[in-house]
């Protein structure tokens, strides 16, 4: 037999034990057509039958709002890092809230709206610029008494926020007579709501057609409270003490002559600058400025702080800033810009008629 013809007969012998073995008539182990079952099955939970926010029941009988609802509930509860986050901020945020609330005598299911707005956190920032753990517009933050400028933003702070929140939701309740769509308006405006209303000709969010956001946004808080509220019924489970507990704080008011460098405050307290900052989220820049202001420190500092302050107070020289008014421009306005006031300026530089022309140099203490 030649040596090609032997070839040739070995390699059809192999082929044909590979094919009988893989078919599985010789049984090489039993290799399997299908494919063995996932070790882990993804949940499906079922949708409550009733949701309700701030006492109003969701028509959950209309299909098109069930199925809006399910579709929030569903990216909700299976969120898995995102809700573990929400019930350990929880701990810290939620007890504030709802002594908060009971006391204004409003619904306690506003604390689920801070968990949609900003996941409670506080430093949170939007695209279109909303700020803070209730994420304010700067003029709505404005009109709800929390002040802006270069070197504070009201809208940082917790509590701060969380009152202006109170009261802007109150008002727009006292507008729609509706929680739901007093919700619906915190979210894309009084306005676009009051105008959807006039030209669908409709009063209930559930019928409104929105901003796409808008639409989902009620859902979302609907589903969030549901979750939040029995998580272990969707498998969430944090042991006692897992979460983030309060920060103990004592609160310390100040008066400066001039500003105060942040890290100058820190060092007043005994804290580092980075404690400084998250204590006091809405000082935005690296001043405490002129004037009155409430300052958080860590429990036990505030008779160290109050030292400290006066301390540099004691030392304290203002800087003297040259300013070249310019056209338009007022001594109001520009008392404004360097936090002094109109009777400062008009002392620094002499002005008995209030009256500065354009290219004059004014002296401004800092």
């Amino acid at each position: 037999m030649t040596t090609e013809k032997t070839l040739r007969i070995g390699v059809l012998f192999l082929v044909s034990v590979l094919w009988l073995g893989f078919s599985g008539i010789i049984g090489w182990g039993g290799v399997e057509s299908i494919p063995p079952s996932p070790a882990y099955v993804i949940p499906n939970f079922e949708l409550p039958e009733r949701a309700e926010l701030c006492g109003e029941s969701a028509p959950l009988d209309i299909p098109d709002v069930r199925e809006r609802f399910d579709r929030e509930f569903t990216i909700v509860t299976h969120s898995h890092a995102q809700v573990y986050l929400w019930l350990k901020r929880m701990e810290r945020y939620f007890p504030w809230l709802e002594k908060q609330l009971a006391s204004k005598g409003l619904p306690d299911d506003f604390k689920y709206i801070a968990v949609a707005e900003s996941d409670l956190m506080t430093g949170a920032v939007s695209s279109a610029h909303a700020v803070g753990p209730w994420q304010f517009m700067a003029g709505t933050a404005s009109n709800c008494g929390m002040n802006q400028s270069e070197s504070v933003d009201e809208r940082y702070d917790f509590e701060i926020a969380s009152s202006g929140a109170f009261k802007y939701l109150k008002s727009l309740h006292d507008a729609f007579q509706n929680w739901t769509l007093a919700i619906a308006a915190y979210n894309c405006g009084e306005k676009r709501v009051q105008d959807e209303i006039h030209r669908q000709k409709v009063n209930s969010y559930y019928q409104l057609r929105l901003p796409q956001e808008t639409e989902r946004y009620v859902f979302r808080i609907l589903a969030i409270k549901e979750v939040l509220s029995r998580p272990e019924k969707y498998g969430y489970y944090l042991p006692r003490g897992a979460g983030y507990a309060p920060v103990a704080v004592e609160k310390v008011t100040i008066s400066l002559p001039g500003p105060m460098a942040l890290m100058a405050a820190a060092d007043a307290a005994g804290i580092t600058y980075r404690e400084m900052r998250v204590l006091n989220p809405f000082l935005i820049s690296d001043i405490v400025p002129k004037g009155t202001s409430t300052i958080k420190v860590p429990e036990g500092k505030a008779g160290q702080f109050e030292k400290g302050i006066a301390a540099w107070k004691a030392e304290y020289k203002p800087v003297l800033v040259l300013y070249k008014v310019g056209r338009g421009e007022t001594i109001d306005a520009i008392a404004q810009k360097f936090k002094a006031t109109r009777q400062e300026i008009c002392g620094w530089n002499q002005i008995r008629d209030d009256r500065i022309r354009l290219g004059q140099t004014l002296k401004i203490y800092r």
